[in-house]
């Protein structure tokens, strides 16, 4: 007699995974963004911020990169993980945006960004590895979501991401209120992503902030510097401009060398 399927969660391949591990074999590690992208809704618009460090595994490839993509005019948008997609996804839905302008003679709303950037990573079924908080202010208001690399989506006043989105999320509910003012938002995004550069190794060097409102955009790139570069030569740089000192020469003399061939042909 067959018996019919049962609801719920299967566990078999758990008990599976437990006794490949107990015969030697590693199981793949997580990837992680390295990266805090946090974004929150204020009395008049928006703010984005993002930190500048991009890293390759243990090395940090730019100390000084943008995570706050163009999107539209009135919209923005943060992004983690593989720098090469959050460029890619980003550059391609402003594209798209940019042509419905020009099609409809009207301003591109944020929830049609949303959508074309949730339904091209959805059918990538979570390959195409881009973690992003959107963020703008259309003709509705404005408006926050988060779009996570499979395709889910979250509409939130305040959201964080990334690899220190813990230590931002930390200052965030522990401090937003509804009614900030410009300033006090600001401020609060900023203290966001100092909390995910100091206590994220995936995260560092400055902070860039994006406020959106409905008579513009501000990006303040690099509006706090928290990491300046503090070593300096006790020589001091006294290089004229274009040139480098030269600290040693070495002037080898070179002796002809006359190959065989060449030797023949001179004979004859």
């Amino acid at each position: 007699m067959e018996l019919p399927a049962k609801g719920g969660f299967s566990f078999d391949l758990c008990r599976r995974n437990a006794m490949l591990e107990k015969s030697g074999l590693k199981m793949p590690g997580f990837l992680k963004t390295g990266t805090t992208i946090v974004g929150l809704v204020f009395k008049d618009g928006v703010v984005l911020g993002a930190d500048t460090r991009a890293t390759e595994g243990p090395i940090v490839a730019d100390k000084n990169c943008e995570k706050i993509h163009f999107m539209a005019p009135n919209i923005y948008c943060c992004g983690a993980g593989t720098a090469a997609d959050t460029e890619a996804v980003t550059d391609m839905v402003s594209s798209q945006l940019q042509l419905h302008r020009y099609a409809t003679s009207r301003e591109s709303r944020v929830v049609t960004a949303l959508t074309l950037l949730k339904t091209h990573l959805f059918n990538y079924q979570g390959h195409v590895s881009a973690a992003l908080v959107l963020g703008g202010v259309d003709v509705t208001g404005p408006h926050l979501h988060t779009v996570y690399p499979h395709g889910s989506t979250d509409t939130l006043p305040f959201a964080t991401m990334g690899s220190g989105s813990l230590a931002a999320m930390s200052v965030f509910e522990s401090k937003y209120k509804e009614g900030l003012n410009r300033e006090e938002g600001i401020q609060l995004v900023a203290d966001a992503i100092l909390a995910g550069i100091f206590n994220d190794l995936g995260s560092g060097s400055n902070v860039d902030v994006c406020v959106i409102t409905r008579g513009g955009t501000e990006y303040l790139r690099n509006h706090e510097e928290p990491n300046p570069r503090t070593y300096v030569s006790s020589k001091g740089f006294s290089f004229t401009r274009g040139h480098t000192e030269v600290l040693s020469t070495k002037i080898t003399q070179l002796a002809p060398v006359v190959a065989e061939g060449d030797a023949m042909e001179e004979g004859l």
